[in-house]
């Protein structure tokens, strides 16, 4: 890009701050018109929240921003690559992004989108595009190197439902062509496309591995989604729930993702989880024990739901707690309603109850809605935890900005 394009992306910054949202949402809507086989790729819920939109806004923002230097922006990079490769994302459909956004911009500011204006963006893209498509590249052909590895969709058996809780159900998926499955590190998710047949179309959701590795089967383990004024009901994970039977088939993309443990290190864990939020976790404290890598790293959980029937995974951590040896846990049920142990509380997860919440050199691991990381993020960053040993995971699209 010439000097003079990267400030006339620059000086777009103020419009993306004001008007991305509306920006994206148009070029959403103009996209899936236009190409309506991409509505087997894009969550068809986070579109209609606008959760999707927001996300695409605050991340060409950042882009403008950063114009000079999108190195800094490495993080989200990876994140994002993640979740393409787990959609199955090709450098082809970067084409088709590009022509449409393009054209909504000159569609949405109209007078204002100068061929000057909307060269400079083509150029800008296109680089971001390049950027993106190099580090899905490289995670493409990892994962192709794995034993038991694979690329795209791939069909597995559900061979056991297990019930975890009153709305938590674990799925254990097996390849249908009796192969091995590539290991994966803890924290990692993979996607399951189902036929939606209301929507007559597929959806990928991204489910959290919720089992260490063991080359033979993944565990999945899916909250069903219920509707309210904001938000639809989750189409797959009723279609999980109540059509999918053991012995049915689901499509599923390699593990993925970036919020993993650093095995490397010795210093303590310090997990914080909200609802589902727990299931990233099970993967890694079952690796820790298993391997016998995280005996040495005491541990604290400190997980938050609604009650006590709907805390799945309940006995299992307190048997893996006891397994360990270092390790604490501690629960916070919005109402308390029959007697518990010492280390349960009543009421939204507080930090400032658990005595070991902050724990001198820890990596802090934080996974939930978006409201609850950045009320505990911002707790921690105020007690003196270094922001680069807060970990978190958001799910769905990333829109969630903490500093």
């Amino acid at each position: 890009m010439t000097t003079e394009q990267k400030e006339l992306v620059r000086g777009t910054v103020p419009i993306l701050r004001e008007h991305g949202v509306a920006l994206t949402t148009y070029f959403y809507d103009r996209m899936l018109t236009h190409n309506p086989e991409l509505r087997n790729v894009f969550n068809s819920a986070n579109q209609r929240t606008g959760a999707q939109p927001t996300a695409l806004a605050m991340s060409v923002l950042a882009y403008a921003e950063h114009i000079d230097n999108p190195s800094v922006l490495a993080q989200a990079v990876s994140r994002i690559a993640n979740k393409h490769v787990s959609l199955d994302i090709r450098p082809e459909q970067y084409a088709i992004v590009g022509k449409h956004l393009l054209a909504s911009i000159g569609e949405v500011l109209g007078e204002a989108a100068s061929p000057a204006l909307l060269e400079a963006w083509g150029a800008a893209y296109g680089q971001l595009a390049d950027l993106m498509i190099g580090a899905e590249a490289g995670l493409y052909s990892a994962t192709v190197a794995k034993e038991g590895g694979w690329s795209g969709w791939r069909p597995f058996s559900v061979q056991r439902k297990v019930k975890e809780s009153e709305e938590i159900t674990s799925f254990y998926l097996y390849p249908s062509d009796g192969g091995k499955v590539a290991d994966f590190l803890p924290g990692q998710y993979i996607s399951v496309r189902l036929f939606v047949p209301k929507l007559k179309v597929f959806q990928p959701r991204q489910y959290s591995l919720s089992c260490a590795p063991n080359g033979e089967y993944y565990r999945i383990s899916v909250k069903k989604e219920q509707g309210n004024r904001e938000r639809p009901e989750g189409f797959v994970s009723h279609l999980l729930h109540t059509r999918i039977q053991e012995g049915d088939i689901v499509e599923v993309t390699p593990p993925a993702g970036d919020f993993t443990l650093d095995l490397s290190k010795p210093t303590p864990l310090v997990f914080i989880s909200g609802g589902v939020g727990l299931t990233p976790f099970m993967g890694m404290l079952e690796y820790l024990i298993q391997s016998g890598k995280g005996m040495a790293r005491p541990i604290t959980w400190v997980h938050g739901c609604r009650g006590y029937a709907v805390h799945a995974f309940r006995d299992t951590v307190r048997e893996l707690s006891r397994s360990h040896g270092a390790m604490s846990v501690h629960t916070f049920y919005d109402r308390i309603e029959k007697e518990t142990e010492d280390d349960h509380y009543e009421g939204y997860v507080d930090l400032n109850k658990v005595k070991d919440a902050i724990v001198p050199g820890a990596d802090y691991y934080i996974c939930g809605p978006g409201v609850f990381i950045k009320k505990h993020f911002e707790y921690l960053r105020a007690k003196g935890v270094e922001p680069q040993a807060i970990h978190f995971e958001e799910f769905g699209p990333a829109i969630l900005v903490v500093k």
